[in-house]
């Protein structure tokens, strides 16, 4: 463990952060030190991205005080916290998609020249040098918009490098990453632990936690619940503290009976993304689809869906071939996809709760000229309590929601559609642990009232739970089908690595 100053790198006192119908933040005291990773643990709702927002100058307190290295500061906004040396990557990325990505990395701080322009080649080089420790392998000139999402959070933990930071803020910085990003982040922590900087880090991933933190602090409901030594807890203690109960995640046992098929799929194929792809899904039933990034599991999801032309190959809908044109053909014909990205693909986040939820149906819910609002308003209702929504009130802009409560919302709008099959794309992605198992369960439940079901994740824990078989992928292909039975997490490794039955040990 590395030593500390005997005077923190942060102090935050009585935080009060009220918005209108709620009160977010209660008094909440947090303490980092200089040279140590401090985990910020919390349901979704806890408070926890609005208390880093107030430390980091986007929402001004209504009471308490910051303290930074001993002296009481004030962030009137994000540029100044940064000039102070407070830095925040954000869980939802905040990039401006037609810029550069030296232009994103350094906004609001553009390097000049003498005569007052943009001095592009420093910047470019300044850039540059921060993208190689990142060992990212697009430059300082990408367009942002033309990056994948893992590449484009790699570019907000880039801010995090171009100033002399005193305290450094993590929130869910792997929800995109690639296994081989996330080993580079670790590296980026350690690194700024090293310097003495105090890191904020904020995640649901248990593993992350206990691997890297030196303490961990608990939010709930707005209020602090405590600060462990994380070397000295352990993982089911921390989630009473977050939830008040005890949590068990284990391998689907549950014996079905699934009825006929709903979907079956004959030699699929996408370009280069994913070839000759065959497999069913059965009413009752939850197939799981696991491996590793760019294996070719989402394209099959958006080919399904609609949003990408098949090159080769047959989609059959309860035994009759089916072509499908766009995601409107693919809705009226009872399929439905949660996407792996809520912000970009799964909300209007300027509009309120019911409105998000109830948008794919509003047809249905016209009667001339006129939206029923109470049909609406019952629907929303409905999801709002199967899924434990937390919102002052169905007019709440999603936008003002946090990601987990956004994903509720996500997921509660394909539901109430009473899809025949329900792709869901990452369903806990962002997402707390007790807030898990409710999905978890949900997705259960539509299996057992004869929805057919498709999961993707790229966590081993939530394929095994949820999954009555899981699919495994490499490189675009379809290695192996294993039965609920069979599957262990050494097989699925070996698959997920291209290592097929015939060749494993």
């Amino acid at each position: 463990m590395t030593e500390h100053s005997e005077t923190p790198a942060l102090r935050l006192e009585g935080i009060v952060k009220t918005f209108p119908g709620v009160r977010a933040l209660d008094g909440v005291d947090l303490e980092v030190r200089a040279g140590e990773v401090h985990a910020l643990l919390g349901e979704n709702g806890a408070g926890k991205s609005t208390l880093m927002k107030v430390l980091a100058g986007m929402h001004q307190p209504n009471e308490g005080r910051i303290i930074l290295e001993g002296r009481e500061v004030r962030m009137a906004n994000p540029m100044d916290a940064k000039a102070q040396g407070v830095v925040l990557i954000h869980q939802e990325l905040s990039l401006c998609d037609g810029l550069s990505v030296a232009e994103n990395v350094y906004l609001g701080e553009l390097p000049h020249t003498k005569w007052g322009f943009v001095d592009w080649s420093t910047l470019h080089a300044r850039t540059d040098e921060i993208l190689k420790k990142l060992n990212c392998n697009f430059d300082a000139r990408t367009r942002v918009s033309d990056l994948s999402i893992a590449r484009q959070q790699m570019v907000e933990i880039a801010r995090a490098l171009t100033v002399d930071a005193k305290v450094v803020v993590f929130d869910e910085p792997t929800a995109s990453l690639t296994d081989a990003e996330k080993v580079v982040l670790f590296d980026v922590i350690k690194d700024l632990r090293a310097r003495g900087v105090g890191i904020v880090y904020i995640s649901h991933r248990m593993d992350e936690i206990f691997s890297l933190s030196d303490r961990l602090s608990v939010l709930r409901d707005g209020s602090y619940r405590g600060t462990k030594v994380t070397a000295e807890t352990d993982e089911d203690e921390v989630t009473r503290m977050m939830i008040g109960r005890s949590l068990t995640h284990e391998k689907n046992t549950d014996t079905v009976e699934p009825g006929a098929v709903a979907l079956e799929v004959r030699g699929l194929s996408c370009g280069k993304l994913f070839r000759d792809v065959s497999f069913e899904v059965r009413r009752g039933e939850v197939v799981g689809f696991y491996g590793l990034v760019g294996a070719g599991r989402t394209e099959i999801a958006e080919t399904l869906f609609g949003l990408r032309t098949p090159t080769a190959g047959t989609i059959l809908l309860d035994g009759e071939e089916v072509r499908i044109s766009g995601p409107l053909d693919a809705i009226s014909r009872g399929i439905s996809l949660v996407p792996e990205s809520r912000k970009e693909q799964g909300l209007v986040l300027g509009m309120s709760c019911r409105d998000n939820m109830t948008l794919p149906q509003i047809g249905d819910l016209t009667t001339g000229p006129f939206v029923s609002n109470g049909a609406e308003i019952a629907i929303y209702d409905q999801y709002r309590d199967r899924l434990d929504i937390r919102s002052p009130s169905w007019r709440q802009a999603v936008g003002n929601l946090s990601g987990g409560n956004q994903q509720k919302i996500v997921i509660g709008k394909w539901l109430a559609m009473k899809p025949q099959v329900l792709i869901v794309d990452e369903p806990t992605r962002g997402i707390d642990v007790g807030a898990k198992g409710e999905i978890h369960k949900l997705i259960r439940t539509l299996a057992s009232q004869g929805y057919a079901v498709i999961v993707i994740s790229s966590e081993m824990p939530e394929v095994l739970h949820v999954s009555d078989r899981v699919i495994a992928m490499y490189s675009g292909e379809v290695i192996r089908s294993f039965g609920v039975g069979e599957v262990t997490e050494d097989s699925l490794v070996q698959a997920i690595s291209g290592i097929r039955p015939d060749r494993a040990a």
